[in-house]
């Protein structure tokens, strides 16, 4: 297991957000565990995954293996999203502990559930080629923002990332 891209992965949560106005969502619960996993996506034309984000209520693992699906997932198609295996997952990050190889698969079953939620509603017309248009606009000018001189941070970002506050002695950490 490659720990420092393991502890890089915890501290950056790369897509730990949720999504407003996804056009899917999947939740995985973990029986074994009570973790839940989350996936947002914004699918564009073409069915490519043009942002996709998580929210998990999972440990380090967790948040890790969630991270490496997004950067694996993000600028593929569905079918390619889909095709991605538990093996690809643990290659990305050279191999996990024995006691946590399950996690892969927990991340991918909400990964999966997400791509089901949006070919269901591709199927029954709740999703246009319009509505898509308009997800690939949506994405490029969130990009095009977080290009712009600064600290790199959308405001979604600012809003989504942990907040830290102090009262009485107290120490809370908000996540979103």
């Amino acid at each position: 297991m490659n720990f420092a891209k393991f502890q890089a992965l915890v501290e950056h949560r790369t897509g730990f957000r949720t999504m407003e106005n996804p056009t899917a969502s999947g939740e995985y619960f973990s029986d074994s565990c009570g973790d839940l996993y989350t996936f947002f996506l914004k699918v564009g034309p073409g069915d490519v995954i043009e942002d996709v984000s998580y929210f998990t209520t999972g440990c380090g693992f967790g948040t890790a293996t969630c991270s490496l699906l997004v950067e694996l997932t993000r600028g593929k198609t569905i079918d390619e999203a889909l095709a991605i295996t538990d093996a690809d997952i643990e290659a990305a990050l050279d191999g996990y502990p024995e006691k946590k190889k399950d996690y892969p698969e927990r991340s991918r079953f909400a990964l999966q559930a997400a791509v089901e939620d949006y070919r269901a509603k591709r199927a029954a017309g709740q999703i246009t080629d319009g509505m898509l248009e308009e997800a690939r606009a949506t994405v490029a000018a969130a990009a095009a923002a977080a290009s712009r001189p600064g600290n790199g941070t959308t405001e979604e970002d600012a809003k989504a990332g942990p907040k830290v506050l102090e009262d009485a002695g107290v120490l809370t950490i908000k996540l979103h």
